[in-house]
């Protein structure tokens, strides 16, 4: 399923893009920078690794994987109002050996970020997020128990505050207003207490029995910062970093929610690119399963996340 879910997304994007001619792209250019106001625009990339040994010697196991991303983007500004919107989307895949396929990344992450213009650099704005991801995803090599699914979890956010721009380059979003909304929306892991939610309240001599089903919604309020920078470093190279903040005010509001995402990509040519990618996560209402040296479950508890994908592979620019 996940290999069809791969392919489908793979054949479409090639279906669409190559629909695509150097005269469309310049039309787009000359709209893209007319008096109407938008800005628009983004990129694709997919990206394939394959090993395949036959009587090998040194040893080893045949492998394929492949990921794909898009990056788009429509900004709007004109007179004092500004309006930007990005969407990030991330799936990849791996099999090696005799294993069954698995997931290696699962990203949705949409913003809609408002703006009325104070000073030349300075706006009052209000933001939306968004982000989930596509698929299950399992606690290899258990892969009968989803340890996440498709809006489980998913992040609403809702921010209003002061946004400092630096051209089109750098943001900064300081937002002492924001509520933030995260969402279980599976029974199985909502009864569990996944992801911070209240779990399940089980009769005390039947533990099978549940009295009160968990809650599939946990709210907060706190303060937000989300800051993001995107520029040419040098020639075709472009780095890209977003790093957001969270505190919840009405609880430990010393434990800061971290969610820190970088990317860098280098064009080799017009449609061939190499492209890094790092996200870094810190959320002390996720509960990671702590192991000792021999591989034995020892308990829970937060922990940093950390996540790097490397891509070398076709890429479009629309």
């Amino acid at each position: 399923m996940k290999l069809f879910f791969f392919v489908a997304i793979v054949i479409a994007s090639f279906s669409i893009f190559a629909q695509v001619t150097d005269k469309e792209t310049d039309l787009r250019k000359l709209r893209n920078d007319s008096i109407d106001g938008w800005k628009r625009g983004g990129m694709f990339t997919l990206a394939f690794s394959q090993v395949s040994l036959s009587n090998w010697a040194a040893g080893g196991e045949n492998s394929f994987s492949g990921n794909s991303v898009v990056n788009s983007f429509a900004n709007y500004k004109k007179d004092k109002i500004t309006w930007d919107n990005n969407l990030d989307l991330g799936y990849g895949i791996m099999k090696q050996g005799s294993q069954n396929i698995r997931k290696t990344d699962d990203k949705i992450d949409f913003s809609s970020k408002f703006g009325r213009k104070l000073t030349p650099s300075s706006f009052v704005a209000a933001l939306f997020n968004f982000k989930s991801q596509f698929m299950p995803g399992y606690n290899y090599p258990n892969d009968s128990i989803a340890i996440s699914k498709f809006m489980a979890p998913g992040y609403m956010l809702f921010a209003a505050g002061y946004d400092y721009k630096k051209k089109d380059f750098l943001s900064l979003f300081f937002a002492p207003v924001t509520g933030k909304m995260t969402i279980v929306n599976d029974a199985t892991l909502s009864n569990a207490g996944a992801f911070g939610v209240e779990p399940a309240v089980y009769d005390a001599v039947d533990s099978t029995l549940i009295l009160t089903a968990g809650k599939r919604t946990r709210l907060e309020f706190g303060g937000y910062f989300k800051g993001a920078f995107t520029k040419d470093i040098m020639t075709n190279v472009k780095l890209t970093t977003k790093l957001e903040l969270f505190s919840n005010y009405l609880k430990t509001p010393q434990n800061i929610d971290v969610y820190w995402e970088t990317a860098i990509g280098m064009k080799v040519n017009k449609y061939i690119s190499v492209t890094i990618g790092t996200t870094l996560v810190y959320d002390d209402d996720i509960m990671i399963e702590l192991k000792d040296a021999a591989g034995n479950i020892t308990g829970s508890g937060p922990r940093t996340q950390f996540k790097e994908v490397f891509g070398l592979g076709f890429s479009y620019k629309f």
